[in-house]
């Protein structure tokens, strides 16, 4: 499209302008006060005593997790035991955790996929769209998250069984497809992130307002919406509540599946913590492996800005 090489031209001629006026003494000025601030010891204390609070309750649980049920009658352990695969082996026998895995990634995708999409169109079009309604509406999709999750169960359980949803991975994909805190995220990015006059030069060289969306909106709502499915993967892997309600125990999602392992009188607090660290262990693969991209992400988003 012509008209975005010519925003881009006059931008940079803008602020070579800018700059010049400034002189090269303000320049050297303010380089030199950013390159000159590092963080401190307590910055770095503070951010280490933070990541070994995290960290405690999946290593507690392992450590439980890698004794015999007399453990905890002990005292808490220091080291790890040797049975964490012994136990490993207890949870694959008592739950089907392969197809409770297979459902609660297939739940998670779908439900952050969706979510991502219909929340970018929502916020792009309260962030850059102009019709009546438009603030009242977005006031209200926020007000519903102030709402308890829990005031909507019975009415949501009844229409899924009039639906016959029941017992159905659709009875908990089907109601997150979108949520109101990925509108508001969304909104606010697009606000700040998309200059209006871009979408004019597009829409000027005659394209659709979808495409303008597709073409211009969407890549620029990129690292928020890559944040967005982070947390809403996350959410919905650890979700419990609903899907304890609405799904079978022959077709659970692994939380609804770990639950399972409890006993009427009897809890072996050692296989339970057990499949919680293997539910936990896709959650940190695929930290590790989008930690890097979302970061990137996420400062190349504010650099443009």
């Amino acid at each position: 499209m012509s008209s975005i090489p010519m925003i881009e031209q006059s931008a940079g001629k803008g602020a070579a302008k800018a700059a010049a006026r400034r002189g090269p003494g303000t320049r050297k000025q303010r380089s030199g006060h950013g390159s000159d601030r590092r963080p401190g010891f307590l910055t770095y204390g503070f951010l280490g005593a933070v990541l070994l609070a995290s960290l405690f309750p999946l290593y507690w649980s392992f450590l439980v997790g890698s004794h015999d049920n007399t453990v905890l009658s002990r005292g808490m352990p220091l080291l790890p035991g040797g049975n964490f695969l012994a136990n490993a082996a207890k949870v694959f026998d008592s739950i089907p955790f392969w197809k409770a895995m297979g459902n609660s990634l297939m739940v998670s995708c779908v439900t952050a996929a969706s979510v991502v999409v219909f929340s970018t169109l929502a916020g792009f079009a309260f962030a850059k769209l102009r019709f009546r309604g438009s603030k009242a509406l977005l006031v209200f999709v926020i007000a519903t998250m102030a709402v308890p999750t829990q005031l909507g169960v019975v009415p949501l359980f009844i229409l899924m069984s009039k639906l016959g949803w029941t017992g159905s991975l659709w009875a908990v994909i089907i109601p997150g497809v979108v949520t109101a805190f990925g509108v508001f995220w969304m909104t606010q990015y697009l606000r700040d992130a998309l200059p209006d006059e871009l979408i004019e030069a597009v829409r000027m060289d005659g394209a659709s307002m979808i495409q303008a969306f597709w073409h211009v909106g969407f890549p620029a709502a990129r690292p928020a919406a890559a944040m967005l499915a982070l947390f809403t993967f996350v959410a919905t892997w650890t979700n419990f509540f609903w899907p304890f309600i609405v799904l079978d125990p022959s077709n659970p999602t692994l939380p609804v599946a770990l639950q399972l392992l409890q006993a009427a009188h009897f809890v072996d607090y050692s296989v339970v913590l057990a499949g919680a660290v293997l539910a936990t262990i896709p959650l940190l693969l695929l930290f590790i492996a989008a930690g890097r991209q979302l970061v990137s992400g996420i400062m190349q988003g504010a650099v443009k800005g």
